[in-house]
């Protein structure tokens, strides 16, 4: 199994994004600052701003949500759920593009951090 983590602002509002948007089921909750959530054979980490993760490094930088690294949700229908997912609010970086491999998109989970919706070809 995969295991990803991602740092983010609110843990109620990041649990609600990737169970209700993105169909993950939640494993734990721990508290304000740390829930685990999974799908098929990734389990995703969501910390909070309390949690060791975003502790400062010893050079003073500030671990943060967003970048460009990101876990990729693959689907059979792209336009659909893109559709659905912008009804519900959800904010995208680009539009839906495609390439030798299939289209993609980059959706933002509540916090900045990328998530890649690819539908292979």
């Amino acid at each position: 199994m995969a295991i990803v983590r991602y740092l983010v602002n609110n843990i109620e509002v990041s649990i609600e994004f990737y169970v209700d948007i993105l169909g993950f089921s939640l494993v734990e909750k721990m508290g304000p600052a740390f829930a685990l959530v999974e799908k098929n054979d990734l389990q995703l980490w969501l910390s909070g701003p309390q949690t060791s993760a975003a502790r400062p490094m010893p050079n003073g930088n500030v671990p943060q949500p967003g970048g460009w690294n990101r876990l990729v949700i693959q689907v059979d229908d792209i336009e659909a759920l893109v559709s659905s997912m912008k009804e519900k609010g959800v904010r995208f970086r680009n539009e839906i593009i495609s390439g030798p491999g299939g289209k993609q998109i980059l959706a933002e989970d509540p916090s900045g951090n990328p998530i890649e919706i690819f539908q292979p070809v």
